[in-house]
């Protein structure tokens, strides 16, 4: 007997016409669990009949599939090359797939070239971004606006081994940091600062050392002052000094290893103890003459900045503008120069001024480190700030007369206005900022891009000038032409602001800054700004995802009126405000733009 049925008594296919109730399908949204066992799955949610019944785990999993991937494994990919009736029967071959080239006719249709899409460069519009139009989410912005660290430049070399970190400091490993001071003669053995020999957290400040300090200042061949100045200092500062210096070491780390944040925050807590004691003990008239508050009080304020950006740096900035005043009266009462300050005390007075001025150019509130903290005519470019103590009372004054601009009333009063104005104009126009010693390239460059960004400031605070004025936008490009060759150099260290005023200013109907001489290569401003501030996150000490969240909801606020028209024209509410004013200073509070 033979088990199979004879061919002529084999039942016929139904065809597709003679086919009762639907067609069974493959289901493209089926469960996980079902497409393991390869069988088909009735997709109901949340969970699946079979899944259900089995007491299974109903996942759908969502896979992306990448054609370079199907390329180098020599498969198709999609239903690019798979087997046809046409071609079985000599027909054409199929068409390529559009994804296979950059930009292709298809059947009658172009296909436009994808464009490349870094980690960084994604700007998400959210329901809050429209009801809370004031409010900006830093969160939201921070995993972008980092990048992999093993893609730093060589001027900030990472750890290649993490044990290294536990030795002791010697003479030898910090006389590249302060070549100037004369150390006395030990053996390398030893520690040069006995406080920090038996902290289990030392490592933290040899990290300072090493890591932290290179990030404050643009030049590439000076010592910054956090080392120059700081350093010799410690060598007779108290414990509460290396304090504070190790929990800045632990919050700037925990930008790389989490870990490090509870570390951070422990030993904050023991320095803002101490400081608290100190001023109780001691009283503010006292503790005002010793320096090592002020440098306690700038390291902890570098600290917030470095960790959150918020108010809580402003509390340190206040407490210390207190303790410079005291100081300054008793100078005045003993009759004593400004210029026989001690180097710590003259460095942290330049520290909390400088932070003072540039973060208030973004919010235009009343500047507490007025004019008389810098000396006018002085064109020396300095380390930490990278730019001249003359651009930066230029600075203040400007944001000094962008408060008064609303409220002038009188023709005399609008006609001193615009001069006085023309001449901070003339003023930046033929400012000359000139470099102590050797030529440095890095620190000239941060030192120019400021002077832009501040003709580029003035205009939209005082001129009420926006990114679709022409002379707005031939100083954008100025800024982000150098900009884009400063990313191509080495690292961006001391940038901040002056990529912080170009961005807000880019004009959004035209992104487009330039071409290259070929017209082939086309650079657009948006991305050039995420690709900066990704690249700062890594080589600096500001706070880059505060600055890249505040720049983002600019962004927001402008592409949402490009359909509703711009409320400078018609809204009450805009009345009388420039676009500085009404796009960027509202959501700019307590920003360091140093």
């Amino acid at each position: 007997m033979s088990y199979f049925r004879p061919a002529s008594r084999r039942m016929p296919r139904k065809k597709a016409a003679d086919r009762v109730g639907p067609v069974k399908t493959r289901s493209r949204g089926g469960c996980k669990e079902c497409r393991a066992s390869r069988v088909r799955c009735d997709t109901k949610k949340p969970t699946c009949t079979r899944c259900s019944e089995k007491g299974l785990v109903c996942t759908t999993q969502l896979v992306l599939k990448w054609e370079s991937e199907f390329v180098s494994r020599g498969l198709a990919f999609g239903r690019a090359g798979v087997w046809s009736k046409g071609r079985a029967a000599g027909g054409p071959s199929p068409k390529p797939s559009p994804s296979a080239c950059p930009s292709i006719f298809f059947d009658g249709q172009e296909w436009c070239p994808v464009p490349l899409i870094k980690s960084w460069g994604f700007v998400n519009s959210g329901v809050a971004a429209f009801d809370q139009p004031y409010e900006v989410d830093v969160a939201c912005n921070e995993l972008n606006a980092m990048v992999v660290r093993e893609g730093a430049h060589h001027r900030f070399p990472r750890y290649a081994d993490e044990n290294s970190l536990d030795s002791p400091l010697t003479i030898n490993s910090l006389e590249a940091s302060f070549p100037q001071v004369e150390s006395p003669v030990l053996t390398p053995s030893l520690s040069l600062f006995p406080p920090i020999s038996a902290s289990k957290d030392r490592c933290l400040f040899d990290y300072y050392l090493q890591q932290v300090c290179p990030r404050t200042t643009a030049s590439s061949k000076l010592s910054s002052p956090f080392a120059s100045v700081i350093m010799p200092f410690c060598l007779s500062a108290s414990p509460l000094m290396f304090t504070a210096i190790q929990a800045l070491g632990a919050c700037h780390r925990s930008r790389f290893d989490s870990t490090y944040s509870v570390i951070g925050l422990r030993l904050k807590a023991q320095a803002l103890r101490g400081l608290r004691h100190r001023l109780a003990e001691e009283g503010p008239l006292r503790c005002s003459a010793d320096p090592e508050v002020l440098a306690i009080m700038m390291m902890l304020c570098l600290y917030e900045i470095v960790d959150n950006c918020d108010q809580r740096w402003t509390i340190h900035l206040k407490g210390a503008k207190d303790l410079i005043r005291l100081r300054r009266q008793r100078q005045n009462t003993l009759a004593r120069s400004r210029d026989a300050l001690d180097p710590v005390s003259a460095f942290a007075e330049l520290f909390f001024a400088f932070q003072d001025v540039m973060g208030r150019t973004a919010c235009g509130e009343e500047v507490s480190f007025g004019t008389d903290y810098w000396h006018e005519n002085e064109r020396t470019i300095d380390l930490w700030m990278g730019c001249s103590p003359e651009l930066v009372s230029v600075l203040s004054s400007i944001t000094e007369m962008s408060r008064t601009r609303r409220s002038l009333a009188t023709n005399a009063a609008r006609t001193s206005f615009s001069q006085r104005a023309a001449s901070l104009v003339r003023k930046l126009e033929h400012l000359v900022q000139e470099v102590d010693g050797d030529d440095d390239n890095d620190l000239q460059s941060a030192a120019e891009l400021k002077r832009l960004a501040a003709v580029l400031y003035l205009h939209c605070a005082l001129y009420g000038a926006s990114p679709s004025t022409p002379l707005v936008v031939c100083y954008v490009r100025k800024i982000l032409r150098l900009v884009s060759d400063l990313l191509d150099s080495g690292p961006l260290v001391s940038m901040t602001w002056p990529v912080f005023v170009a961005a807000v200013e880019l004009d959004p109907v035209q992104d487009e800054v330039w071409r290259d001489d070929n017209g082939e290569t086309v650079v657009y401003g948006r991305p050039l700004v995420l690709r900066a501030l990704a690249a700062m996150a890594e080589s600096s000490v500001s706070n880059v995802a505060r600055t890249r969240a505040v720049i983002v909801k600019v962004w927001q606020a402008r592409d949402s009126d490009m359909l509703k028209g711009s409320p400078l024209d018609s809204s009450d509410e805009a009345q009388g405000c420039n676009d500085w004013e009404w796009y960027v200073a509202p959501i700019s509070n307590a920003m360091s733009l140093a």
